[in-house]
């Protein structure tokens, strides 16, 4: 079965310093120690774009076993409190929610002899 994950994506926010450092020191903390079930998180900071200026700056992926593992933490206080941090911090806008199945294909690299 493929992974299921929750999905943040956050608009580019008013000052980026400012974000990042409650990014950094409260909500990844808090997402770490609130949301229950999950097995990992990727958090990616958005560097650029070859179209300009990316309208997002962060996109954060919780990763769940399993749908109603996913949608237990979502409901619960933990998740909730979670997610409500989210949209407060956005100060670009509101974060976008996505709800995900992962399918990943890895490759080996040739060697030319």
């Amino acid at each position: 079965m493929a992974d299921v994950k929750l999905v943040m994506v956050y608009p580019r926010p008013k000052d980026v310093d400012v974000f990042e450092k409650i990014y950094q020191e409260e909500h990844a903390p808090l997402a770490v120690a609130r949301l229950g079930g999950k097995t990992k998180i990727v958090a990616t900071k958005v560097l650029g774009s070859p179209q300009g200026t990316p309208p997002f700056y962060r996109i954060a992926e919780v990763y769940f076993p399993s749908m109603q593992t996913l949608e237990a933490c979502a409901a619960s206080d933990g998740g909730k409190e979670a997610l409500a941090h989210a949209v407060k911090i956005s100060t670009g806008g509101t974060p976008i929610f996505l709800v995900a199945e992962e399918e990943t294909f890895k490759f080996t690299q040739k060697t030319n002899a």
